[in-house]
């Protein structure tokens, strides 16, 4: 049982950190229409992410080859299950990624009006669709007693789980708001930080709701009366966001973005730490829930994966650590001089 309840933890924690890491790359996209006026704007906030997201997204790799590896009955199940919604998100990330590369390929205004587009609708979509995916999880999924799912797309998109996808875009654009007003200058920073203060109540708003409508909707709360120690986690969400706006008055916009870190790790686990220890809670029946007990792999497997993590995942923690030091610097016109920006 400490083997799967250790791989239950480390599989919240690598979406925790794809979240995250990746969370502010779904948010300069869902503003880039918005907030970037000029050419210059845009390729400032294509170079504020360039440099980073790709790398970002190993952390979606690796929580998916997680589940493959030590829960393989909850990874089939899942993307059965939710296969439209994740198959959704896959081609808008390919769509973005796709548009960074090709947007400065030919120097004509209405093609890179297509890439732009494009940028926007593959960070959103993703954004959005994460967000839906989770709040299902959190409050269950109509699985039967042969694990298949009962229903179709349509079925995911329930109040809770756009409330949940709400809740994912606007912490998201703020944690993006952040990082621009962080890495530029000018009125690009300037309408960064604006963004950022007009988004900020909104997400106090929708993390609000999120949190009642939960003691409605699922049994997320079950755990933590169970164990108290757990309203830690909901704490540290809302001292996070109180952070944010003290430090966006005080314009330190690093430590914001930091601040706003811990509120997406925080939000994350509010409901990994509800849903222990059930991967994929049914909805129909609570017999027929997918758990880290009964659907992980053999201990054998476990304990090989576990020392394979413990050796690389710090690597991998250590570069991207360095990495986001090597590129926390002002973005300047100088570093828009060459036809590549990351």
């Amino acid at each position: 049982m400490i083997l799967q309840s250790t791989w239950f933890f480390l599989w919240g924690l690598l979406w925790a950190i794809f979240f995250m890491t990746d969370g502010f790359d779904f948010g300069i996209g869902m503003l880039y229409p918005f907030i970037g006026k000029t050419e210059q704007d845009k390729c400032s906030m294509i170079a504020a992410m360039g440099p980073l997201w790709d790398g970002n997204e190993v952390w979606l790799i690796t929580a998916g080859g997680v589940t493959f590896a030590a829960f393989p009955i909850v990874y089939a199940t899942l993307f059965s299950s939710l296969y439209t919604a994740f198959m959704l998100i896959l081609f808008a990330l390919i769509l973005r990624g796709v548009s960074f590369e090709f947007r400065n390929k030919i120097d004509n205004p209405a093609w890179r009006s297509i890439w732009d587009k494009c940028i926007f609708i593959g960070s959103v979509v993703p954004a959005l669709l994460f967000g839906v995916a989770f709040a299902n999880i959190f409050q269950g999924i109509p699985l039967d007693a042969d694990h298949l799912f009962q229903g179709n797309f349509l079925t995911l998109l329930n109040p809770y789980a756009l409330l949940g996808g709400i809740v994912f875009v606007v912490l998201f654009l703020v944690h993006g708001a952040l990082w621009l007003a962080a890495r530029t200058e000018g009125k690009l920073h300037r309408r960064a930080v604006s963004a950022a203060n007009i988004i900020w109540p909104v997400t106090v708003l929708a993390a609000v709701a999120f949190l009642a409508y939960s003691a409605i909707a699922t049994n997320l709360y079950v755990n933590y009366f169970a164990y108290p120690l757990l309203f830690v986690i909901i704490v540290l969400a809302v001292a996070g966001l109180l952070t944010v706006k003290l430090f966006i008055l005080k314009r330190a916009y690093f430590k914001a973005w930091f601040a706003s870190a811990i509120v997406i790790v925080s939000a994350t686990f509010f409901g990994v730490a509800g849903l222990f220890p059930n991967l994929l809670p049914s909805s129909i029946n609570s017999e027929y829930s997918l758990s880290a007990f009964n659907a992980s792999s053999s201990p054998l497997t476990l304990k090989i994966m576990l020392v394979v993590v413990l050796i690389f995942v710090p690597l991998v923690l250590a570069y991207q650590i360095w990495a986001y030091t090597l590129f926390k610097d002002k973005i300047t016109k100088q570093d828009l001089e060459h036809e590549r920006v990351y």
